[in-house]
């Protein structure tokens, strides 16, 4: 291992865009839920955030760089869908607001994936009863008519669309 004029000894893993041709090794403990993080079982050679809370840290500017100088802890906020099929999570730094985005991990939380997923239909930005009002006005099969029948023209809705009511 090399050594700096000071006397120190040097890291090169601690250097500047090492990350971005290196796999990482290091074991680390997750800042947002203590747990000690492994990189064996992620099934990639870049592990970048804890698989039981799914919380990153804000080190980088472009992937590996550790260019970011923030540190932040940075919270899975969403999850989109890749063009290949592929999950990947949405990140925001808690210090700066920087968004970025990260491929899931093979060992990562399956439940707190599908939360993550699930939060904006469990929690829609408009009411719920809204919707049966907009369908009425777009006259999808009566939905008014069918709310007498069924109490519910979401419900009879769903089953038309997935098939289980002809």
């Amino acid at each position: 291992m090399a050594v700096y004029k000071s006397g120190k000894k040097r890291n090169p893993e601690r250097e500047k865009g090492y990350y971005m041709t290196h796999a990482s090794e290091e074991v680390f403990v997750c800042r947002s839920c203590g747990r000690e993080v492994r990189p064996e079982n992620a099934g990639t050679g870049h592990r970048n955030h804890c698989p039981n809370c799914l919380s990153s840290l804000h080190l980088d500017t472009v992937p590996g760089d550790r260019d970011a100088g923030c540190g932040g802890v940075m919270d899975p906020i969403a999850v989109w869908v890749r063009k290949d099929g592929e999950w990947a999570l949405i990140h925001r730094c808690r210090l700066c607001g920087t968004l970025s985005s990260n491929r899931i991990a093979a060992d990562d939380n399956p439940l707190k994936l599908m939360s993550i997923a699930m939060k904006p239909v469990a929690n829609p930005p408009f009411p719920v009863e809204r919707m049966r009002e907009m369908m009425a006005a777009m006259g999808l099969d009566g939905a008014e008519a069918q709310q007498d029948k069924t109490g519910d023209p979401l419900e009879k809705e769903a089953k038309n669309i997935d098939g289980t009511n002809s």
